[in-house]
Parts: structure tokens; C-alpha cells; sequence
């Protein structure tokens, strides 16, 4: 083997002179794209994307304001200064994400650590027709739901506050988690990739002071949910029965169950087909922004 790659190094000096490359350098880019790769790919699945787009956007203006473009000296040295502290603030600002890859790499499972996320497909196909089956028999009976779809954002503080679960999503479940005397139904269950990451967890409140006040602390903690992240947040009214759906601090109330699985599939389903249709790379993807706000009644 080692004879065959010293031969193959001798054609390419003999035949390429100019490519002076070995193949451990060849080896060292490689390893080092697929990491920088890997890196963009989880900062796009958080918020930190958001931030890194800001950063780059400094250093443009860092770049323009320098002598080689505009020659601005006062920004260029009030931008310079903060280049000189940016480190420290990328540390605090990302602080949540660099403790969680730390966390995957330590453990046992290296191979976690740039692992690929799930593609959304049957399982999502499934958990929307299951929850659209549970939610029509919740609306019913009047019994209370809150569930929230995870998109792009990572909702794993959220998944914290309650109880932790990895199981697949069906009707049966969704109603026996809901029913009022479980011990789980006082909270959300997240969904994600098409199953159940989480059950009872705590969302945060909307702050809008505009909303209706007919709406209960089900209705503000999805959109405040909504607000907080890119997730697809669906609500059950225990007073009422009526069917609800909260994307992007937006709220459609009173949902028919086929308007609800209409909704759920372009939300969760046409944006995933929409990226792998493009081949958009990470960087793109941080840089034009997240998915799409969704439509209905500001509040």
C-alpha cells in the first residue's frame, strides 16, 4: 500500500509539476472543509446563526473601512477595537452551543459529534397524520393540548424542563399524555424529526400586550414559543375545543383538522423539500436567514 501511494505521488510530481500537493495535504483540507462544514451546519439548526451573520457583517465593514478600500480612520479604529474583544464576546454569545459540543464530544458516542440530522420524512409524515388524528378527538372532548413542531432552532432548553422522551408519535399517546389526569398533560410535548423529544415542558410567555384577552396561558406560552424560535407550535382551547396554530409569533385560530394537516405539511414538510430541491450549502442558508415567517392574524 505504502509503495502504491509513493508511486502515485511520483506520477502526479512527474507529470504535474506545478501540483506539488501531497496527499496528506489533500487529507488536510479535506478533514478540515468537512469540519467547517459540519460547524456551519449545527450554527444554522440555532439561533447563533442570526449572530454569526452579524460577525461577518462587522468584519466586511472592518474590511471597507480600511485603508486598502475608504481609509475611514476613526471606524476603522473603533471597529479594530472591537475585533480586539470579539473573541471573548463570541465566547459568551455561543456559550450555550460550545458546552454542548463539548458535552457530545466527551461522550461516549464520539461519532454524535458531527453526526448528520435527520432528514424529515416518514416520520414526519406519520407524527402530522397521528397528531392531526389525536387533535381532532382532543378538540372533541374539550381536553387542553400544546405541542411544538422543531424546526431549524434547537429547542433543547426547553426539552429540559420537563421529561425527556424518544419515542415515536401516534394518536393513542398523544391522547393518554393530554388526558387530564396524566401526570405529563400540564405542559407541551416537543416534537422532533418526527417523534417525541420531550413531554411536559415549560414555554415561555408572550410578551405581546396586544393579545386578545380571551386567549389563556395555553394560547401565550405557544406563540411565545412561536416568538422565541422558528417552531410550528398547535393548541387544543380547553374551554372551547377550537384548533390553533402559532408560527412566528402569529396566531390562526379555530382550525379544522384538514386545515391543521394542510398547515403542518407546508410548514414542516415543502421547506425541507424546498432546501434539498436547491442543494443549498450552510453558509447560504445562514446568510439569506431562516425559514419562512408563517401566514395568518398578527396579534
Amino acid at each position: 500500500m505504502a509503495e502504491l501511494i509513493h508511486s502515485f505521488q511520483m506520477f502526479i510530481q512527474s507529470n504535474f509539476p506545478l501540483l506539488q500537493v501531497q496527499l496528506t495535504d489533500i487529507l488536510d483540507i479535506a478533514i478540515l472543509s468537512f469540519i467547517i462544514y459540519k460547524l456551519l451546519w449545527m450554527l444554522r439548526k440555532t439561533s447563533s446563526g442570526r449572530v454569526l451573520r452579524g460577525v461577518l457583517i462587522l468584519l466586511l465593514a472592518m474590511f471597507a473601512s480600511s485603508n486598502y478600500v475608504f481609509s475611514l480612520t476613526a471606524t476603522s479604529w473603533m471597529l479594530d477595537k472591537v475585533v480586539q474583544w470579539g473573541f471573548l464576546v463570541l465566547v459568551v454569545l455561543f456559550q450555550p452551543e460550545i458546552r454542548r459540543f463539548l458535552e457530545r464530544m466527551g461522550s461516549s458516542r464520539l461519532g454524535l459529534v458531527f453526526a448528520s440530522s435527520k432528514e424529515v420524512g416518514q416520520e414526519m409524515e406519520t407524527a402530522i397524520t397521528q397528531t392531526c388524528e389525536a387533535y381532532t378527538d382532543l378538540s372533541r372532548d374539550k381536553v387542553g393540548a400544546l405541542m411544538v413542531f422543531e424546526r431549524q432552532n434547537l429547542l433543547d432548553d426547553v426539552i429540559k424542563t420537563g421529561t425527556a422522551l424518544d419515542c415515536g408519535v401516534s394518536s393513542e399517546l398523544l391522547k393518554n399524555i393530554f388526558w387530564n389526569k396524566a401526570p405529563l398533560h400540564d405542559g407541551a410535548v416537543i416534537i422532533r424529526d418526527g417523534r417525541i423529544a420531550g413531554a411536559g415542558c415549560m414555554l415561555p410567555l408572550s410578551g405581546n400586550v396586544n393579545l386578545s384577552r380571551d386567549l389563556g396561558m395555553r394560547h401565550r406560552a405557544g406563540i411565545g414559543m412561536s416568538e422565541h424560535s422558528d417552531a410550528v407550535v398547535v393548541i387544543v382551547s380547553e374551554e372551547t375545543g377550537s384548533i390553533s396554530a402559532a408560527v412566528g409569533g402569529m396566531l390562526k385560530r379555530h382550525l379544522a383538522p384538514e386545515t391543521l394537516e394542510q398547515l403542518l405539511r407546508n410548514e414542516l414538510l415543502n421547506d425541507k423539500q424546498e432546501e434539498k430541491k436547491n442543494g443549498q450549502l450552510p453558509l447560504v442558508g445562514l446568510l439569506l436567514g431562516g425559514g419562512k415567517q408563517g401566514e395568518g392574524d398578527r396579534l
